[in-house]
């Protein structure tokens, strides 16, 4: 049998097609530290770190359910949601701050965000309604219960309780002798356990075979209904999660928080190399996404770079990474036919 020679022309063209997100973060912190030299500075990659901590949260629970070859419109509300409830308890209901009600508060708040996303999938797994739809009903829901439970105001905890002690120290501390965010860990310490499962756990791989092949994983055997609808309770407990940490940040709890970061996760998931189709992602690419668009946002700041204008810089990167991927799919689909 003939052994197949390595073809280092070939390596590299399948590494930059599979991994091209990368070389574009690469190129990105090379042209900003061109463009600005504060751009380096530890404090100013912490901050980046920092911000997208929360986003990447709710990115990882988006590309779970963009990999069924469904999609969550509701994350930006159900972060809004988890925000207020949980600021509302701690502020309302237990002003005294002590730290056992500060868990509790905490639990109900993701409790509540989890039961939103199984809902959403519950409708699209059970009930047959289109992702779109029913995650658009879900937001809409999920943002009114956020300006009841707040009363269309701002909540803030008092910073001087124990409770507001802890969340200050969480929100803008750092590892101490390393300098990382805690924020930071948070989100690393999931986007790890998502990796995990997609790639190591049979769970995962049906994640997967559900938005490549639904009908043979469900001749295979497989309840799809059951493992579809789980991917949305996880995005709604990732959301909660994400809340979590921006109220930590802020000290406040906004009913408006999230508005319009559906569209910054599903940005993340297609820069990253997710098909919305379903079937392709990855979290570490997915990751990287986010990282770009950052980037993108902290350089373009360091610039005084007018905001509106940096809404039309995005679209215009997700329209390119968009046919990076197009491009991609047909040089590998010309490729094999003529294997």
């Amino acid at each position: 049998m003939e052994s197949k020679k390595f073809d280092i022309k070939e390596f590299f063209s399948k590494t930059l097609r599979d991994n091209n997100v990368v070389y574009v973060l690469v190129a990105f912190i090379i042209i900003s530290s061109l463009i600005s030299p504060v751009f380096l500075r530890w404090g100013n990659l912490t901050n980046i770190l920092r911000q997208q901590a929360s986003l990447t949260l709710i990115t990882m629970g988006m590309l779970m359910v963009i990999l069924t070859g469904g999609i969550d419109l509701s994350v930006g509300s159900t972060v809004a949601l988890s925000c207020v409830t949980f600021s509302s308890l701690i502020v309302k209901f237990w002003p005294e701050g002590s730290i056992g009600h500060m868990v509790l508060a905490m639990l109900i708040a993701l409790i509540v965000c989890t039961i939103a996303g199984t809902v959403t999938g519950v409708l699209v797994s059970y009930f047959n309604i289109a992702a779109f739809v029913a995650s658009l009903a879900t937001m809409t829901i999920c943002r009114g219960l956020a300006y009841i439970i707040s009363n269309g105001e701002p909540v803030r905890y008092e910073s001087t309780t124990p409770t507001g002690r802890f969340l200050d120290a969480i929100g803008t501390g750092k590892i101490p002798g390393i300098g990382i965010p805690w924020p930071v860990v948070i989100a690393l310490v999931f986007v790890l356990i998502i990796a995990f499962v997609l790639r190591y756990t049979s769970f995962g791989r049906i994640v997967i075979g559900i938005g490549s092949n639904e009908n043979a994983v469900n001749l295979a055997g497989i309840n799809v209904k059951r493992n579809k609808m789980l991917v949305y309770t996880i995005s709604g407990f990732l959301c909660g999660l994400a809340g979590l940490v921006i109220v930590a940040r802020s000290g406040v709890g906004v009913p408006s928080t999230g508005s319009g970061i559906e569209l910054d996760a599903i940005a993340s998931c297609v820069l990253g190399g997710a098909s919305m189709s379903g079937g392709k992602g990855n979290a570490f690419n997915t990751t990287v996404g986010v990282l770009v668009f950052g980037l993108m946002s902290n350089i373009m700041n360091l610039l005084s770079f007018p905001a509106y204008p940096q809404q039309v810089v995005k679209g215009l990167i997700i329209i390119v990474a968009v046919l990076v991927q197009e491009f991609a799919g047909r040089e590998r689909g010309s490729k094999n036919i003529a294997v």
